[in-house]
């Protein structure tokens, strides 16, 4: 299965950010545990690339990992390099857009309105993230929506456990939670990952009350 398939079959991404060497493996398996298989890893995180490796060495059979926050063609290559399945941007950036299409790489590009949308899709994107999503609300989604039927929309950006499927109802395709799922400075005992695995389940949960 595609990195694409896979966000479209299990429509949760999980956004890490703060993570490190140590923590970055019971934090997958924590989300693993519960349900979900999807994660980003912020690119801002320092040693960012021997942490994707990590992730990927040790997790990378059970869940698709790929790197957030990637804001430049060199950014990408490094991420990749060390394992990532795929790439994330908080904006548009068509040159990393180039780079990644060259090499048949999912890439999504943060983006507000449909010029960006636009622009996006012409540059190869096959889905976009719709970034900061709580800005407008769900309702927007359905607005870009109507004219622009064939988006694939990931919403990021104060998305939580309540109000993720407000956005699904509107068309959002999936959905990417920061730290309303993962604060990995906060995660320290046996017992904080496994209320991260609780916090997983009920996830997937909600995910099966739409």
């Amino acid at each position: 299965m595609t990195p694409m398939e896979m966000i479209l079959e299990q429509k949760i991404v999980a956004v890490i950010r703060h993570a490190d060497k140590q923590s970055i493996v019971p934090i997958l398996e924590a989300l693993s545990a519960g349900g979900v298989k999807i994660a980003e890893i912020t690119a801002e995180t320092p040693k960012v690339g021997g942490i994707i490796e990590t992730s990927v060495n040790h997790m990378g059979k059970e869940m698709c990992i790929g790197a957030g926050t990637v804001l430049d063609p060199e950014t990408a290559q490094k991420t990749l390099a060390a394992g990532a399945k795929f790439v994330v941007s908080p904006a548009l950036n068509t040159e990393t857009l180039a780079f990644t299409k060259r090499y048949n790489v999912l890439n999504i590009p943060g983006v507000m309105t449909p010029t960006e949308i636009l622009t996006a899709y012409e540059y190869g994107a096959k889905m976009v993230k719709i970034f900061p999503a709580n800005t407008f609300g769900p309702d927007y989604i359905k607005n870009i929506l109507g004219p622009l039927p064939h988006v694939q929309a990931m919403v990021t950006g104060g998305i939580t456990i309540e109000n993720m499927n407000n956005y699904f109802a509107k068309g959002a395709a999936a959905a990417g939670l920061g730290s309303s799922l993962v604060n990995a400075k906060t995660l320290k005992t046996n017992e904080d990952y496994k209320q991260l695995t609780a916090k997983a389940k009920n996830v997937v949960a909600k995910l099966g009350e739409r």
